[in-house]
C-alpha cells in the first residue's frame, strides 16, 4: 500500500473552519444565487490551464457529503461523482442488513472510485475532448489508509492535486439526520460503526476540515470559501 509519504508534497497547515465563522463580505451566498465567489473564479481561471483538482469530500453517513459535494460542482462547474453508486451490491446489502464493511469490502469501491475519478479528468467524446479543471467526489473515506488509496490518483501526474474536504459533526445530529432517511440502505445504527472506525484527517496537509453544525447554507458557504483559500495557495 502506498503511503502519503511517498508522493512528496508542500506542507501546508490543515485549515479548520467552523460553519459559525463570519464570512467575508466577498463570499456570495450560494441560496438563490449562480455567482460564483471571486476567489474561486480567479483561481480557476488561472490555475485551471495547468492544474486538475480532485476535490473528496469525506466523513460518516449524515454529515451532508452529497449536499456540499454538489454545492461544489455547482459552483466549480466540474463533474460530481457519488461514492455510493460505486458500492457493489453485496457492500450495501450488508450495510443495509446492519453489518459493518470491512478492509476488504472497501478496496475494490475505492479503487473503482479513483479510477472514475481519473476518468473524469481524461479527455473523451463524453467531455468533447475538453476535459473539466476538477471533479468533486463524494467519499467516505473514514480511514488514513482509505485516503491514501484515493490519494494514488495523483501520484505520477503532477498537473493533478487531490484535496480532502472533511465534514466533521457530532454523534447526536449524524444518528438524528440518518434515521431520517427514506429508502437509504445505510441505517442509523451503522453510524456508531462508522465512527468506531474514523480516523480524522488530523496533520495530512491536503486535508481541510469543516465543523458543520450550522445551517446548510452556512456550511456551504464555509466551504467554498475554505476551497478558495485552497486554491490561493497555488498561486
Amino acid at each position: 500500500m502506498l503511503s502519503t509519504g511517498e508522493r512528496p508534497q508542500p506542507p501546508v497547515t490543515p485549515a479548520v473552519v467552523s460553519a459559525s465563522v463570519p464570512l467575508s463580505t466577498h463570499i456570495m451566498p450560494l441560496q438563490g444565487s449562480s455567482a460564483m465567489p471571486s476567489e474561486l473564479h480567479t483561481e480557476n481561471s488561472t490555475v485551471s490551464s495547468q492544474t486538475q483538482h480532485i476535490w473528496v469530500v469525506t466523513g460518516p453517513a449524515g454529515c451532508g457529503k452529497s449536499t456540499v459535494g454538489q454545492a461544489l460542482r455547482k459552483e466549480l462547474g466540474v463533474p460530481f461523482l457519488e461514492g455510493d453508486d460505486y458500492h457493489p451490491k453485496a457492500n450495501k446489502d450488508k450495510m443495509g442488513n446492519g453489518i459493518p464493511l470491512t478492509d476488504e469490502d472497501r478496496w475494490d469501491w475505492l479503487i473503482s472510485l479513483r479510477k472514475a475519478a481519473i476518468d473524469a479528468l481524461s479527455p473523451s467524446e463524453s467531455n468533447n475532448f475538453q476535459p473539466p479543471t476538477g471533479v468533486v467526489v463524494a467519499c467516505s473515506a473514514l480511514k488514513q489508509k482509505y485516503r491514501d488509496v484515493m490519494r494514488v490518483a495523483a501520484y505520477g501526474s503532477p498537473s493533478v492535486q487531490i484535496h480532502f474536504v472533511y465534514l466533521k459533526l457530532s454523534e447526536d445530529v449524524l444518528m438524528q439526520r440518518v434515521s431520517q432517511r427514506k429508502a437509504h440502505y445505510m441505517k442509523s445504527d451503522m453510524v456508531r460503526s462508522q465512527l468506531q472506525a474514523l480516523e480524522e484527517p488530523k496533520g495530512e496537509w491536503d486535508a481541510i476540515t469543516i465543523n458543520v453544525e450550522g445551517s446548510q447554507q452556512q456550511v456551504e458557504e464555509n466551504v467554498l470559501k475554505a476551497v478558495a483559500a485552497k486554491l490561493s495557495e497555488m498561486k
